[in-house]
């Protein structure tokens, strides 16, 4: 299974590259050819890509993550039933 994360964030241009093996986290390049450069012109347009993961959320801090609140609007992950409202 990969351990590699290419993510990036609504509102920033950057693209960031998430090893989970090593535990970092890297700045990518702005990409000028290829699929992720296509993709990253897509969601800088406003698409959500997906491809190989199963959750994502944006948390307003680790504390707010590791407490199961997954999103600054109110929504959140309830650890029993795995319900987000948001």
């Amino acid at each position: 299974m990969a351990n590699i994360v290419v993510l990036g964030l609504q509102g920033e241009e950057g693209l960031w590259m998430v090893d989970l093996g090593a535990g970092t986290v890297t700045a990518l390049p702005v990409p000028t050819t290829g699929a992720l450069k296509a993709a990253d012109d897509l969601r800088k347009a406003g698409a959500t890509i997906s491809k190989g993961v199963n959750l994502a959320a944006l948390a307003t801090s680790a504390e707010a993550a590791s407490g199961g609140y997954m999103d600054a609007g109110g929504g959140y992950m309830d650890t029993d039933g795995g319900y987000m409202d948001k």
